[in-house]
């Protein structure tokens, strides 16, 4: 084939998560990789009859064109549950309705980022986030986190010496892929270097609602003194990802630049979706429903943990999320999850190696595990499977 594609198709490579994903649609494959909301606790009959509500009532509405910046009573009901748990100041007129959080992204990109362009992010960061904005020509810098999240104080030096830096992009609650969660300090910290350098921040928070133990805190949005931070939401890990329904939230005259991007891609997001997800939020107490995600996935966390402890290799290091659906895994450094992973899947174990959530280290060592997805029964066994496979590849004389 002699066809001549665009320079941006050499960026884009398959994504590695939606590449395994493959292997685990087989039904006897465990998988701890993709992050997979529990489909037994979608609201199927909820939806079912919210969506007979809608047709009767307003089904030429529901089935017709609606606005690019989306549903409005949906729009209002964000603003003010953003306002509520993350102390904004939004209303709907601060809110894009996207398909997913992920359309925000690729929407950041196409608003901020030019060739050779800079884009800061957590060591490791979240996948796509590096796929989309890689398709607009950026490169990346990573920068290194701790327990407190992004180290501000690197940040800081490297802004100062690094031409071309566009835009920060973080995940500061139950981050993806490690499952950390940011300081208030470095939250304010953010906040407070985006305005001195006029840089714009994506705060991603798709999973801060899943909180098992400890205290919520604020968005670094609501430290925001000038406009430069824009939030980047979803129902799909707190409703059904299957809607696709998220949105991007900021500063009115940067979401005007939004909507403008979004008319150009795909004009707007499904009407009825956004339509029975109003409906739903109208009638049902989402707050109850949430409970009842956090309570199931607080009590998999707990057995994903003790099973690590039990049957994992002394010589590993791991996260203990306080929400969120990941823990991280440092292998010793000379260990590829990589070469790992094929063992485990000869065994109908599948995870997703770390080394593609460095857009430029490649730390190969690393691994993520999901534990929303999978039963009880099938995470004992399956990570005790695992631990079996590292224990003869960590330590094979043993």
């Amino acid at each position: 084939m002699k066809l001549k594609f665009a320079n941006r198709m050499s960026y884009i490579k398959a994504s590695e998560i939606r590449e395994i994903l493959k292997v685990t649609e087989q039904e006897d494959v465990i998988s701890f990789a993709g992050g997979l909301p529990a489909p037994e606790l979608f609201p199927i009959d909820e939806i079912n009859q919210m969506t007979q509500i809608v047709l009767k009532e307003a089904g030429t509405k529901a089935l017709q064109y609606t606005t690019t910046e989306g549903y409005s009573p949906l729009r209002e009901w964000i603003a003010k549950r953003m306002n509520e748990r993350l102390g904004t100041s939004f209303d709907k007129d601060n809110i894009l309705i996207t398909h997913g959080s992920q359309q925000g992204l690729d929407l950041s990109g196409k608003v901020f980022l030019d060739d050779g362009d800079i884009v800061l992010c957590e060591s490791p960061t979240y996948l796509a986030a590096i796929s989309a904005f890689k398709s607009y020509g950026c490169n990346f810098v990573e920068i290194p986190t701790d327990e407190e999240g992004m180290n501000m104080t690197v940040l800081e030096d490297v802004v100062n010496n690094t031409p071309k830096v566009k835009l920060i992009y973080v995940i500061p609650t139950f981050q993806n892929p490690t499952g950390k969660t940011w300081s208030l300090e470095r939250r304010k910290k953010l906040a407070e270097l985006s305005a001195r350098y006029d840089i714009p921040v994506i705060e991603d928070n798709p999973y801060g609602e899943l909180r098992f133990e400890g205290e919520s805190l604020p968005s670094i949005k609501s430290f925001d003194k000038v406009g430069n931070i824009l939030c980047a939401g979803s129902f799909s890990k707190i409703f059904c990802p299957g809607f696709r329904i998220g949105w991007i939230a900021g500063d009115k005259d940067i979401i005007r630049k939004y909507v403008l991007v979004k008319q150009g891609t795909d004009l707007q997001c499904n009407t009825i979706a956004q339509m029975t997800i109003a409906e739903y939020l109208k009638r049902y107490d989402i707050d109850k429903h949430i409970g009842k995600i956090v309570e199931v996935y607080r009590k998999r966390r707990d057995i994903a943990m003790e099973c690590i402890e039990c049957y994992f290799p002394d010589n590993i290091r791991y996260t203990y999320p306080q929400g969120g659906l990941f823990t991280w895994i440092e292998l010793p450094e000379e260990i590829s999850a990589r070469e790992v992973l094929k063992k485990c899947i000869e065994r109908k174990i599948a995870f997703v190696p770390g080394g593609s959530f460095y857009p430029a280290e490649h730390k190969e060592n690393t691994l993520r595990l999901n534990y929303s997805n999978m039963p009880e029964e099938r995470i004992i066994k399956g990570l005790q499977i695992m631990g079996e496979v590292l224990q003869a590849h960590i330590n094979p004389s043993e």
